[in-house]
């Protein structure tokens, strides 16, 4: 099963589009190798609104919240997980509407680092975020006109919440899938074996389409998760393989499995090959030489 990505996708920055009856998606002008086009914030219901996702700290990117909001009453701030780009902007849009801030909890790392590492997404975290509503996992929330489930997604962050609105099929998916790329998964900010489990229980459900937190919509979701879960184990056993066949080094798999893939893209592509050898060493097939991290060596266990 091949995992087929969509990068289609018209921003329309500083517009509103519609994208389901009754949801709107802002994509805000923060457009890079890690966040495509911008990050997508959506604007929910009729009356009475939902924003999820208000996004990165930016004055043309509020404004825009603010003129699709138009007066109308916010019954809460949803933010599925908090890097910057996604939180940033959260507590100051809640205050203007006066609306709570609805997460997962704060920011947290899946675990706690070894000695000597370093947590590589610090400067990307929101350490500064604090949920009015920590809503927990398959918990839900009648929201004036909307009713929101939160599941939790670990993987991307410890603190990943995707927020489905059942009665429609629609799952806000946030950085867990996305149509136009795989989530980042670097530890110890974010687990590749939490990411896994977190696709298993995303297979599960029955949802009709995503709403991902880049890029455009995940359709088929069910289809499109199987194959993300095969892409991933596939990913693993090419990595293992590098391992046993004397590649040591996470630049060194890099450019062995990513050679057809865009440079500016290698940054990311080794922290998620960071966390597959994590996940690797966790069942005992890997093991590190020296700490933990991009500079380590790895042989097979």
């Amino acid at each position: 099963m091949s995992l087929d990505l969509d990068k289609r996708f018209d921003p329309r920055h500083g517009e509103a589009v519609p994208v389901e009856s009754g949801i709107l998606r802002l994509t805000a002008p923060n457009a890079g190798p890690m966040t495509f086009h911008g990050t997508n914030t959506y604007v929910v219901g009729r009356e009475r609104l939902v924003v999820v996702d208000p996004g990165p700290e930016e004055p043309t990117h509020l404004a825009t919240i603010l003129a699709t909001i138009a007066g109308r009453p916010v019954d809460a701030v949803l933010v599925t997980h908090t890097h910057l780009d996604h939180s940033a902007l959260a507590p100051r849009l809640a205050g203007m509407v006066d609306a709570p801030l609805v997460a997962q909890g704060p920011h947290r790392i899946s675990r706690p680092l070894f000695e000597g590492e370093i947590n590589l997404l610090d400067a990307a975290s929101d350490f500064a975020f604090e949920p009015d509503i920590a809503l927990d996992d398959d918990g839900e929330l009648r929201l004036g006109e909307t009713t929101v489930r939160g599941i939790h997604t670990p993987g991307h962050t410890g603190n990943h919440m995707a927020f489905a609105l059942e009665d429609r099929g629609v799952l806000f998916s946030g950085d867990h899938v996305m149509a136009w790329a795989t989530s980042v998964v670097a530890p110890p900010d974010g687990s590749m074996a939490d990411f896994m489990r977190s696709l298993e229980r995303l297979a599960a459900r029955s949802d009709r389409r995503y709403l991902p937190g880049h890029g455009g919509p995940v359709e088929n979701p069910a289809t499109f998760v199987r194959a993300l879960r095969t892409h991933r184990r596939m990913r693993e056993s090419a990595i293992l393989e590098k391992v046993r066949a004397g590649l040591s080094t996470v630049p060194e798999i890099v450019a062995a499995i990513y050679h057809t893939t865009d440079r500016r893209l290698h940054g990311a592509a080794g922290l998620s090959v960071l966390a597959h050898l994590e996940s690797l060493m966790e069942r005992r097939l890997v093991v590190p030489e020296g700490p933990f991290g991009l500079a380590s060596r790895f042989v097979a266990g």
